[in-house]
């Protein structure tokens, strides 16, 4: 099927910011090349989280088989070193199926840990999280990102300040170690091998008339997804997991659980939901950026041109020729 050499097996990546098309690609990649989907999604991996998730939708499973999705419930713990392993199984299990790997989604830490690997991380300090988690309540979430910021700045510009579980894990391992988390990632990674990888990033967000496309794309996104119900999905979680459950933390879910906490109004929330997404995708634009093997796509995922182009980079690969 393959050109090839024997330890070396052809992998796709389709990277990129939210609501760029990575979907569309990775299942016309799919599609004509043989292939199935590993999502790349720190939010995708919970059940249950349908709406604000944008996973792929059940039509399009039935048609590429999708892993990576609906590993755990939403009051489960889920790490980048728990994806990489749940990712990497399936990974292997495709090409022993003879068929393409396509692993497509935006969260940048998850990929890495799939394709370097991380390296050891410390325990945990629950001693540390409590008196943490007791201080976002007095202060806030903002509070703690300054702290962040403070001990490893590069980590602080890759977590959203709302994300109070990353940020005390990174403030956590960054203590444990007396080392920027960021500098720990350098250090003893197990990564990937028998591979022949090419990573494909859409929407690069340095063009400007790509970026203001993109933003109208988010904000269409998140405004669909009040639309559908984001609202009750959120209020029927929340019931069956409680205000505490980490997952609801998550863009979307956040300004959903302010409307239901009486905190927000419905249009408010809109409005934050699309801010909050169009600075997520900054982040991952700035994270993709420092990929130095990420080949850019100008345009979207479900634009034909685009779509051609990735396919003639991946039979490239595939044939074990020169990518042009």
């Amino acid at each position: 099927m393959t050109a090839c050499g024997e330890n070396e097996y052809p992998l796709l990546v389709v990277a990129g910011p939210t609501a760029s098309g990575k979907s569309a690609l990775a299942l016309r990649l799919a599609e004509e090349l043989g292939g199935e989907i590993v999502s790349c999604d720190s939010v995708a991996v919970y059940r249950l989280m349908e709406i604000g998730t944008a996973k792929p939708t059940l039509a399009e499973r039935q048609r590429v088989p999708h892993h990576c999705i609906d590993l755990y419930w939403p009051d489960e713990a889920s790490t980048a070193g728990d994806y990489a392993r749940a990712a990497r199984e399936a990974i292997a299990g495709i090409r022993s199926r003879g068929l393409i790997p396509i692993v497509a989604g935006g969260t940048g830490l998850y990929l890495r840990a799939l394709l370097e690997g991380l390296a050891p991380a410390p325990k945990r300090d629950e001693a540390l999280r409590d008196r943490l988690r007791t201080r976002v309540e007095q202060r806030g979430s903002a509070w703690l990102h300054r702290v962040l910021q403070r001990l490893d700045p590069q980590a602080a510009a890759l977590i959203h300040a709302n994300d109070v579980p990353k940020l005390i894990r990174s403030i956590e391992v960054t203590l444990a170690a007396r080392q920027p988390q960021t500098q720990q990632w350098q250090a003893g990674r197990d990564a990937l091998r028998g591979y022949r990888v090419l990573q494909m990033g859409l929407a690069p967000t340095t063009s400007k008339p790509i970026r203001e496309r993109l933003y109208a794309r988010i904000n269409d996104r998140a405004s669909e997804m009040f639309e559908r119900g984001l609202v009750a999905e959120t209020e029927m979680l929340r019931e069956r997991y409680s205000d505490d459950c980490r997952a609801l933390g998550a863009l979307g879910y956040t300004q959903a659980m302010q409307v239901l906490r009486g905190e927000s109004t419905l249009d408010a929330a809109v409005a934050a939901a699309q801010q909050g997404h169009r600075n997520y995708a900054k982040r991952q634009g700035t994270w993709f950026r420092r990929v130095e093997a990420m080949r850019w796509l100008e345009g979207f995922g479900d634009e034909s041109a685009v779509q051609e182009e990735a396919l003639q980079w991946s039979r490239s690969l595939i044939e074990g020729g020169k990518l042009q």
